[in-house]
């Protein structure tokens, strides 16, 4: 194909530019109270001065990234498809050998990612929505090879299938990679009015971090409950569609709440993390959340949560040199926010700050630090973009 045209457009955003005016609207749930302080609507940061340019267009409901070597990227398109992007800005046709999808509603190819050692093995995991013969669906994940000339994924197996569900919402599905030879998959407890209670519900995969051997598919997660499915991490999650590892080694991840209450985690093996016993959100008909807690013994709160949300999806900590003012703070690819969430972080683990970058760009999907510092992001639409934002020096 002939390479799409590069747009490139300049953001300013001096602190007196735009306003940081995101926690202007009042929450939806009235009445609760944070835990303890900045659990939510930290103090806005300052605004910072980028630059963007659209490396790809035409891409459909991109979903997820990951650079490669040679500094092109993989995308996955939701309906199915999977598109490499060279740092020219060249799209590719559909990859070839990617598993079948189901791509009802909130369904389809969703997460990649790639192989530490992928300069020599060309290995790549995928996780998507699949439907079994009972016409029940669930996350998959599966791994295979690019081909050298990246026309096709060869040797393609699933590793691992969530407890099948009737329903098209929730999939959740971001892989991480846990620098100790396992692989983090997070799932949706799948929606609708049933599916809440399986969060909890340690016998199903719905609703949790699993851990496994990113190979064979392995359990490798540490329940530590009696009767609890050996893959699990932790349990009580909503629906996250955001994971990373932090500086510090440990896995954090955003999830999708209800009217309010998406929330920021850093989930510990044999932890519950509260769906649906504990939210700070309520039911979209204006009703409480089950009893309407946000706070019970035994269950962890979360590192912070938005109310209204920002619902979102994948997240990164920045670590590179083009914003050194970013250093080891965490974006989050926001849908309703319309923009990249920016949360500094204190040596407590706790937020101390927010902001919003790019808020011009449309819905956020996905958010990723390219191999020179760049922030790139993808944009959930029809026409869904890969934008590359860079410092404007």
């Amino acid at each position: 194909m002939k390479p799409l045209t590069v747009i490139a457009a300049t953001a300013l955003f001096a602190g007196c530019a735009m306003a940081q005016d995101f926690n202007d609207r009042p929450p939806n749930a009235e009445g609760q109270t944070p835990a303890f302080a900045n659990q939510t609507r930290a103090p806005a940061l300052a605004n910072i001065v980028m630059d963007r340019e659209v490396v790809a267009r035409g891409l459909e409901h991109p979903w997820g990234m990951a650079q490669l070597p040679d500094g092109s990227w993989l995308v996955t398109e939701r309906p199915g498809r999977l598109r490499l992007v060279s740092p020219e800005g060249n799209l590719s046709d559909a990859i070839a050998g990617v598993p079948a999808v189901d791509a009802l509603d909130q369904g389809g190819l969703l997460d990649v990612a790639i192989a530490q050692d992928f300069a020599q093995t060309r290995r790549v995991w995928l996780s998507f929505s699949e439907r079994n013969a009972e016409d029940l669906t669930y996350t998959a994940v599966a791994t295979g090879v690019l081909s050298d000339d990246a026309s096709r994924l060869e040797d393609m197996r699933v590793i691992w299938r969530q407890t099948p569900y009737p329903s098209t919402l929730h999939y959740g599905s971001r892989l991480v990679f846990d620098g100790q030879g396992g692989l983090f998959v997070t799932t949706g407890e799948r929606g609708g009015t049933d599916a809440p209670r399986f969060a909890q519900d340690l016998s199903t995969t719905l609703g949790k971090v699993v851990r496994i051997d990113p190979i064979s598919g392995a359990p490798m997660g540490r329940p530590g409950v009696d009767g609890a499915m050996p893959e699990i991490w932790s349990w009580g999650h909503r629906n996250m569609q955001g994971a990373t590892l932090g500086p510090d080694g440990a896995l954090w991840t955003v999830e999708h709440g209800p009217m309010g209450g998406d929330e920021l985690n850093r989930p510990e093996a044999g932890r519950n993390y509260g769906w649906p016993v504990v939210s700070y959100g309520e039911e979209y008909s204006g009703a409480k959340i089950g009893q309407g807690l946000t706070q019970k013994e035994g269950i962890e709160q979360p590192v912070y949560y938005w109310d209204p949300v920002i619902a979102p999806g994948g997240m990164t900590f920045y670590s590179g040199e083009m914003f050194p003012q970013l250093q080891g703070d965490l974006l989050v690819a926001g849908l309703q926010a319309g923009a990249v969430v920016r949360l500094k972080l204190g040596a407590d683990g706790r937020v101390s700050g927010e902001s919003r970058l790019l808020r011009d760009v449309g819905r956020v999907r996905d958010v990723a630090v390219a191999q020179d510092g760049a922030i790139m992001v993808l944009t959930d639409e029809q026409d869904g973009a890969l934008i590359r934002a860079t410092s404007g020096r």
